[in-house]
């Protein structure tokens, strides 16, 4: 939903105020937290649904973002421009999902939801490796 209000900066070439990409942070969500399409950003997470543990930061990882919005035919399409890591972190209550929300602006409203079979972690990097950014397999596609 927040995502088709137009608030997002993806690319640097936007029609808004700046001209900067906005930071888009990953956070992941306990397999019994709840988001769905009421989830219009972080604060439905922060503190009873986003994980917690040893090594991992409230709100996630910055999301590497170097790669520019872009279309295939009909296609919009863009990804991360690296995989989504979280580095020698102990996460022992079952987790599911990963939310990525702008943290640029007010509120940090989510971008999307994606889910994954549960995982727990112990002392070691969790990696959500990206798929290729085109019109069929990019992690954000709209068409």
């Amino acid at each position: 939903m927040e995502l088709l209000k137009g608030i997002h900066a993806l690319g640097t070439t936007v029609v808004r105020a700046g001209t900067t990409k906005d930071t888009i942070k990953a956070a992941l969500v306990l397999a019994s937290g709840t988001v769905n399409a009421s989830t219009t950003g972080l604060a439905n997470i922060t503190g009873t649904s986003e994980v917690s543990g040893t090594n991992y930061t409230a709100g996630g990882v910055t999301v590497t973002n170097a790669t520019e919005p872009t279309s295939t035919s009909t296609i919009a399409h863009w990804t991360p421009s690296a995989s989504i890591t979280y580095t020698t972190v102990t996460l022992t209550t079952l987790f599911d999902a990963v939310l990525l929300y702008n943290d640029t602006q007010s509120g940090d409203p989510a971008i999307a939801v994606y889910t994954f079979g549960g995982q727990t972690i112990t002392a070691g990097t969790f990696t959500l490796t990206m798929p290729t950014n085109d019109g069929t397999t990019g992690l954000l596609r709209l068409n």
